[in-house]
């Protein structure tokens, strides 16, 4: 269990790595934080104590305590190894450990430390990623958004790795109020080209699942519309299927459960958020004993090792994975380099990367007509 002055401690910590308290300012004084926190002044002071001690904070006689600038006053060991984080949404699985790999094999080859976070997806799981960074010693920052479709509540703490000259850049997707470096997919056109592809294989009865709480799948969705419109082919409502990353094992098969259960307009081809999805809905079309492609095509996106690893092969959109992971890694170093270089400049125009999606033809998709 935390102890009242770790909890009394923890708090300001917080507040100074998100941005409440910037450097110089006078924090609450030992009467406000007791009435605050109900708690003694002897706690209140050894939660101050030791985060003065620690550098966080500093006393002037007569005057309070003060938030430090951490970014002037901290004494770094002179070290020939930089460290850079990398925050990622999962680790362990699907096309993360690729993206990793790309950006570890680049940092590690030009002597950079390299320490991994994951935040499954999770905003104070991201938060808390953030606080730790902060509080060590990082150069600069690789970060897949947490959430990326919604506004970020963590986006103080994205202010004070400005505020600090850490520079930092965003893979797969970005949050916009930031407008940071990115490297992307072009979503849209990816999640276009999906779906124009059954569209002329002959399918009007198209089922779209799309991740909504990342951007990724809000632009998936809108390039699945898209082709809808510029091919005049009506679109079904009840073929639009949303969910949110906590939903993506049981929302997505019980919806497709429905529509193959349905007496009319039975969905032909199924467009999916990823190939992790589209395998996991094959075990629908399994126990129903659906043929893929005979029965109904499927298309995945990502071209992970997924989309080979079943008996049936899937059409996937390529996502560039080592591509991505490498040439973020070659563009932080480029910032940490500038930021560390003692005849620095102004520092050139960086352009955001945009990835062109590649359709990727197998075995799960067929021409209506053939069935």
């Amino acid at each position: 269990m935390q102890t009242k002055y770790n909890k009394v401690k923890q708090e300001i910590k917080t507040r100074i790595l998100d941005g409440t308290y910037v450097p110089n300012q006078k924090i609450n004084s030992e009467n406000e934080l007791m009435k605050e926190f109900g708690v003694s002044r002897h706690t209140i002071r050894v939660a101050v104590g030791e985060l003065v001690n620690e550098g966080w904070l500093y006393r002037e006689q007569g005057a309070g305590t003060f938030c430090a600038d951490r970014k002037t006053n901290e004494k770094k060991p002179k070290t020939n190894k930089k460290n850079i984080a990398i925050i990622t949404t999962f680790i362990s699985d699907y096309i993360f450990p690729s993206i990793i790999r790309g950006a570890e094999s680049y940092l590690s080859e030009r002597g950079y430390n390299v320490s991994i976070y994951s935040t499954n997806n999770n905003i104070d799981s991201e938060k808390r990623v953030l606080e730790s960074i902060l509080s060590q010693d990082v150069d600069g920052v690789i970060v897949e958004p947490t959430k990326s479709a919604f506004t970020n509540p963590n986006i103080n703490y994205y202010f004070n790795l400005e505020r600090m000259n850490i520079p930092y850049i965003m893979i797969n997707a970005f949050y916009e109020e930031l407008e940071p470096l990115c490297l992307v997919m072009d979503d849209e056109k990816g999640g276009y080209a999906q779906t124009e592809h059954l569209i002329e294989l002959g399918h009007k009865n198209i089922v779209g699942f799309f991740q909504t709480d990342d951007t990724q799948g809000v632009k998936r969705m809108k390039g699945y519309i898209k082709a809808h419109r510029k091919h005049q082919v009506p679109i079904n409502p009840n073929y639009i299927i949303s969910f949110f990353s906590e939903e993506k094992k049981t929302k997505p098969h019980e919806e497709l459960e429905k529509l193959l259960s349905a007496s009319a307009d039975v969905p032909t081809a199924i467009v999916c958020y990823n190939d992790e999805l589209a395998v996991s809905l094959l075990d629908i079309t399994r126990n129903r004993k659906l043929n893929i492609p005979k029965d109904i095509s499927i298309v995945g996106y990502d071209d992970s090792f997924l989309a080979e690893a079943t008996e049936v092969k899937l059409t996937t959109v390529k996502h560039p994975k080592m591509e991505m992971g490498e040439e973020a890694a070659r563009m932080i170093v480029n910032l940490v380099e500038e930021n560390h270089s003692p005849s620095r400049k102004a520092s050139p125009k960086y352009e955001n990367v945009l990835y062109e999606p590649k359709l990727v033809i197998r075995q799960s998709t067929r021409k209506i007509e053939d069935k």
